[in-house]
């Protein structure tokens, strides 16, 4: 296990479908390729943004084995496993192995809401399941649970288990876990807005919402922050806030998918119960993206 493969920009690819909702293959392939030459140092696929929850099993098995073959070890392949049951989780993240991914991101059971026990027994039985390397997943605005920063850290302590995607916006929580935790364990930002800060605080990367529309910007944000030039690394970074911003004006992933339609690199198709976005945020979505130099401006 080498996390050192894993600091940096992480893609939390989207999933392309066709309008009769089935996965668009080609397209997919074709959004590995262009992250790869953008510089995106690991590509995650059947994370949350690729609408994993509207995905059958047999799809997510798909998803992983398109993702790993196309990829073909260029970059590192991450793969969402995770699930509010534990057993539906274990079997994922088997596949995820079987697939041949470098490691599986295993999300905090939602709907559930376990106690810091649950939670505990919850990773600790899918990380004794496998040897495959493990990446926790906190979002709490989404599952309805938090995992603590004390927790964290003592699941940190397992030898498969090597960092945590923090998505749950509390500086302090993600403090201590930068504190306490091992040696190797990443801390990555699970929420483009904080990542900066994140990196200040000694964290180590991102997984990113806004790297499917602008993957070489955020790389050379990212990786200028892990050099310490903060001066630079802030000028990017304000130049991509509202781009961030923008892409949860709505529920994610509904305004990345439209702004990638607007680019040409997709096909504007989702499952309900998520929809394209409206028309006046298609239209700020526009904007940003002209002025950012990402599509050229209408007429």
């Amino acid at each position: 296990m080498n996390p050192e493969k894993f600091r940096g920009t992480t893609v939390a690819l989207v999933t392309p479908f066709h309008k009769d909702g089935s996965i668009n293959v080609e397209t997919l392939k074709e959004l590995i390729d262009w992250q790869i030459e953008q510089g995106t140092d690991v590509i995650l696929a059947g994370g949350t943004t690729g609408e994993s929850a509207t995905l059958s099993h047999d799809e997510h098995h798909i998803l992983m084995d398109i993702t790993v073959e196309h990829v073909d070890g260029r970059v590192p392949v991450l793969c969402g496993t995770g699930s509010n049951s534990t057993e539906e989780a274990k079997s994922l993240t088997a596949y995820a192995k079987k697939a041949g991914a470098d490691a599986a991101l295993v999300v905090t059971p939602y709907y559930n809401k376990p106690t810091q026990y649950g939670l505990y027994l919850h990773y600790k039985t899918i990380a004794e399941s496998t040897d495959l390397p493990l990446i926790l997943y906190n979002v709490p605005g989404r599952t309805a649970c938090n995992l603590d920063a004390q927790t964290t850290v003592k699941l940190a302590a397992m030898e498969n288990i090597m960092g945590i995607k923090e998505a749950s916006g509390d500086l302090a929580q993600i403090m201590y876990i930068l504190n306490n935790r091992p040696n190797k364990f990443l801390v990555l930002s699970g929420d483009d807005a904080i990542t900066l800060a994140l990196l200040a605080l000694g964290g180590d990367g991102v997984v990113s919402v806004v790297a499917n529309q602008a993957p070489a910007l955020l790389h050379d944000m990212v990786h200028t922050a892990l050099k310490g030039e903060f001066t630079r690394a802030r000028d990017l970074f304000y130049r991509l806030l509202p781009l961030m911003e923008l892409n949860f004006v709505e529920t994610n992933p509904s305004p990345v998918k439209t702004a990638l339609a607007i680019m040409g690199k997709i096909e504007d198709n989702f499952r309900l119960p998520l929809t394209p976005l409206t028309a006046e945020n298609a239209e700020k979505m526009q904007k940003v993206l002209v002025d950012l130099g990402l599509v050229k401006k209408k007429g």
